[in-house]
């Protein structure tokens, strides 16, 4: 086990209307959520974790907590660092605030099924303008050049191929929306790869460790029943994972995939002998 930061809480979250936004909840006038802790909470304890190694990753849904955890973090780290703080979803943020990402090197930790569990109602509750920046992922990449992608089980489905469509596609696993969910905010299959991987090690200082196949790292990886690069959209879903390797050691073999493919290539097996004995 290593323990690598603290996990702070902000705020609430959207469909509760616990999430703190400058302005008020559009289906909800003269409310607009409220943090948790007030103010000095979290500026003392940004105070003490900026002199040790840990990091302050911080639980943000709305605008506003968004806001006032990248300032506190900006006025401790001061500018450039390695520090990796993160804000833990990032899922609504004001367009003027985005900036704080890449000027104090905070990182987005985001999960990409939110956006498509929230897509039905989100706009319920921000109107047709806040919606715009909220679920932002490629705005918020561009700030640092790299984020980190996650599930948020057990709130989401810890299924990582569901992640991988969501980001690529915003899509649900219907197919819905047709078009996609502002589709403008969807990464790429390469970035969505290394948000789950790379990325994702990064994020927590263990990309020397893992999050790559290289010489010297811990050899975790899968191997699948197809490319996810290149296979259409629709079949995202129903990708198999055929092995899994921990450290270098075989922890799942999906023997049931195994067992029906050898039918199938057993009845392939008979027809080709009878081709062949008739071409005889």
């Amino acid at each position: 086990i290593t323990v690598g930061g603290f996990k702070v809480y902000a705020d609430g979250a959207l469909g509760s209307r616990g999430a703190c936004l400058l302005s008020d909840y559009h289906d909800k006038p003269n409310w607009k959520g409220f943090l948790l802790s007030d103010k000095e909470h979290f500026e003392n304890l940004s105070k003490k974790l900026v002199n040790s190694d840990l990091q302050m990753c911080t639980h943000a849904i709305g605008d506003s907590a968004n806001r006032e955890i990248l300032k506190i973090y900006g006025d401790v780290l001061k500018g450039k660092n390695d520090k990796r703080w993160r804000i833990e979803h990032a899922q609504i943020v004001n367009p003027a605030d985005f900036q704080y990402f890449g000027k104090y090197n905070i990182i987005p930790s985001v999960q990409p099924t939110h956006a498509t569990s929230d897509m039905y109602w989100a706009e319920e509750r921000l109107g047709s303008e806040r919606i715009k920046t909220a679920y932002a992922y490629q705005d918020l990449l561009k700030q640092n050049g790299w984020l980190a992608l996650g599930t948020d089980f057990p709130v989401e489905d810890i299924n990582p191929f569901k992640t991988f469509l969501a980001s690529v596609t915003r899509k649900d696993a219907q197919n819905f929306p047709e078009n996609g969910f502002q589709k403008e905010n969807a990464l790429t299959r390469e970035q969505t790869l290394r948000g789950m991987t790379i990325w994702a090690a990064k994020s927590v200082f263990q990309e020397k460790e893992r999050g790559s196949l290289e010489v010297g790292k811990n050899a975790d990886f899968i191997i699948l029943n197809q490319d996810l690069m290149n296979i259409d959209e629709k079949d995202i879903l129903k990708t198999n994972v055929l092995e899994t390797w921990v450290d270098g050691a075989k922890t799942y073999y999906n023997q049931k995939y195994f067992d029906d493919l050898a039918k199938k290539l057993s009845g392939r097996a008979v027809s080709l002998d009878i081709i062949e004995a008739k071409a005889k």
